[in-house]
């Protein structure tokens, strides 16, 4: 099923299923400036690929007034109308960002990830990222300044012109969930373990896999242990592979 289109790193996870990644795909990291040993900090970044909504999560964010940046798609949208007016009511806690249009990786080239048939063109990279942007302004979101891309694989080249589209690309520092598939005691103890100026991505569109049991708790310790939460665009940021870089002019 597409739900598993959520593999982020998936097969990462899973023994035997290594992905043999041409030179000029990447998976970019992403860290943010560190808050120092006073004041810890990390970004908790949910994509939202499809599906429903993981109330675990969510009602942890809200009730514990944890901020967190979203990445959804315009396949999410179409079926979460009421969660997304929770979060859009609350932008002091949520930064809504672009995930896609029909989450497909931004590969300007024929060739699957995990099984997922890349954009293949660099007019279809342009319509994954253009549409999923559009989707949430449509639904009622500002314009969204981070783009992420299904399987969190890119060709340097659609880096390169998401860039100019004027999107960061956000990679990550540590994967909390596996792409939802991980048990929620492993979750957890891989979430509990960012450290200061981590970029966590996981999950918030599978209720009814465990890994979401174990991404709420493992909230709650870094709260515990003193860590603060900041979004995205609040605190300077630094990606790998020209994902953040100022783009030259033309």
């Amino acid at each position: 099923m597409r739900l598993l289109c959520c593999l982020l790193v998936a097969a990462t996870v899973q023994a035997g299923t290594a992905f043999a990644r041409p030179a000029d795909i990447v998976e970019p990291t992403l860290h943010i400036a560190a808050g120092g040993a006073a004041a810890p900090r990390v970004v908790l970044t949910f994509d939202a690929c499809m599906g429903d909504v993981d109330r675990r999560i969510l009602s942890v964010l809200v009730e514990n007034r944890i901020p967190a940046t979203i990445f959804v798609t315009s396949r999410w949208l179409k079926r979460n109308h009421a969660a997304f007016a929770e979060m859009l009511a609350q932008p002091d806690l949520f930064e809504i960002e672009n995930h896609g249009a029909k989450h497909i990786p931004a590969i300007d080239r024929p060739m699957k990830v995990y099984g997922i048939a890349a954009a293949g063109s660099a007019a279809a990279v342009d319509a994954e990222v253009e549409g999923g942007a559009g989707a949430v302004r449509d639904a009622g979101g500002d314009n969204p300044r981070w783009f992420r891309g299904s399987t969190a694989r890119y060709s340097r080249s659609a880096i390169e012109r998401i860039r100019r589209m004027g999107f960061r690309v956000a990679g990550y520092s540590l994967n909390g969930d596996g792409g939802s598939l991980l048990g929620s005691k492993v979750a957890e103890k891989r979430i509990a373990s960012a450290r200061d100026g981590d970029v966590v991505i996981a999950h918030i569109n599978q209720p009814r896999h465990s890994a979401g049991e174990g991404v709420a708790r493992a909230i709650m310790e870094l709260k515990a242990r003193g860590f603060a939460f900041v979004r995205l665009s609040d605190v300077p940021a630094n990606g790998s592979d020209g994902t953040t870089t100022p783009v030259p002019s033309s």
